[in-house]
C-alpha cells in the first residue's frame, strides 16, 4: 500500500516533561505534516495535540511509533480509506 492517505494523529501527553521529545520528532517529520493544533490543559497538567498528516501508511505509522514510545505520551490514529 504506497497510495498516500490523510489522517488525523491524537496526542495525549501526561508528563510535561515529555513534550519536548514529542515536538522534537514531529519537527523530524514536518514534510507531511498538513496542520497542527496544541491545546495545553494546565488544570489537569496535561496536552493535547492533534496533527493532520498527508503520507504513506508506512511513514504515518513510523510517525506514531516513535511518539508512542515516548513515556507519557498516548497516540491513536484515524486513517482515510482513501
Amino acid at each position: 500500500m504506497n497510495e498516500k492517505r490523510i489522517a488525523v494523529v491524537a496526542i495525549v501527553i501526561d508528563n510535561p516533561e515529555a513534550v519536548g521529545d514529542v515536538n522534537s520528532i514531529l519537527h523530524e517529520y514536518n514534510e507531511i505534516i498538513i496542520g497542527r493544533m496544541g491545546i495545553p490543559y494546565r488544570e489537569r497538567g496535561i496536552s493535547l495535540i492533534s496533527v493532520a498528516v498527508d503520507a504513506v501508511p508506512d511513514k504515518i505509522s513510523s510517525l506514531t511509533g516513535k511518539l508512542g514510545h515516548i513515556s507519557g505520551v498516548s497516540v491513536k490514529t484515524a486513517i482515510s480509506k482513501k
